[in-house]
């Protein structure tokens, strides 16, 4: 099992009250700190203010936010939990990932999902369409995205979107950038992810849920025609769980292990921005007998 941290964007107000610079720089540093104690992962996620509540409060947008990182960084894989793809254009959307893809030499996920926060979406001028059709346009969105990041000119044409005979240059470094769908939806967001992705994402969700529909989705994998085995499984773990050191963190951390889940990905400085906080975590994980990277 690999272990990915979630990077400080402002976004859970953990940067409440600092100036933008310095928090920046603690998040740099806090990026280099984890590469250098081993996590295998530093992710971002997709919010343009802070949550729950918006605030006057500073929040970095995600594709710039990565972009800086992978300078700062040499080794560490970086990507989205997960963009909110109705957001952007989907054909941008793909040309911004091959650009982070370049930019990190190789180290770009996509994780992509339907969206949720519904004040975000008023505010910027989205509108908030029901969950059906947001489902819907997240459809469209990965058939746009696959056919971007694959080889060659990419032509679609939707309902709600369309390319066509659009150029993806300079491709990714990677043969093909992983594609993750987000989402804890049984139906739609799981066929979405036997269709499309490298990986499945599933949010908020404790080790037996996530083992439960680990089964089910590799069940659907089945009925489809794909080799269960071709699609990861990851979990962004909830937050209060791994916020303070200690036996309890361990024995969870443990039992993600378990379940036999890919990746997990948690964000320890949610409350505490600190280098503290973050290598404390990684000691917990290396007590639970559990490699950061994986290995």
């Amino acid at each position: 099992m690999k272990v990915g941290l979630i990077t400080p964007q402002g976004w859970k107000l953990e940067y409440e009250g600092w100036d933008p610079a310095r928090a920046w720089a603690n998040t740099v540093e806090l990026a280099r700190q984890a590469e250098d104690l081993g996590f295998e992962s530093l992710w971002a996620f997709d919010h343009f203010t802070t949550v729950p509540e918006p605030k006057d409060e500073m929040t970095l947008e995600s594709f710039t936010h990565l972009s800086a990182i992978a300078m700062a960084t040499q080794n560490v894989r970086l990507g989205h939990m997960v963009i909110c793809t109705a957001f952007r254009n989907p054909a941008l959307t793909a040309k911004l990932a091959s650009t982070i893809d370049v930019i990190s030499n190789g180290r770009f996920e996509i994780g992509i999902g339907a969206g949720w926060k519904e004040d975000e979406w008023i505010a910027y001028g989205y509108g908030f369409p029901p969950i059906g059709e947001r489902i819907s346009t997240f459809a469209e969105h990965l058939e746009v995205i696959s056919r971007m990041i694959a080889p060659g000119r990419a032509t679609y044409e939707g309902e709600r979107v369309h390319v066509l005979d659009a150029i993806n240059e300079p491709r990714s470094i990677q043969p093909k950038i992983p594609l993750i769908v987000g989402g804890n939806g049984r139906v739609r967001t799981a066929g979405l992810a036997v269709k499309f992705a490298d990986e499945l994402n599933f949010v908020f969700k404790q080790p037996d849920w996530v083992a439960e529909r680990m089964t089910e989705v590799r069940g659907l994998c089945e009925a489809a025609g794909r080799d269960p085995d071709t699609l990861r499984f990851s979990c962004y773990t909830l937050d209060e769980d791994y916020l303070h050191a200690g036996q309890a963190r361990v024995d969870l951390i443990g039992a993600w292990a378990e379940t036999g889940i890919d990746r997990i990905v948690s964000f320890p400085t949610k409350r505490d921005p600190s280098l503290e906080a973050q290598a404390s975590f990684a000691e917990d994980v290396k007590a639970a007998g559990v490699a950061l990277d994986g290995a």
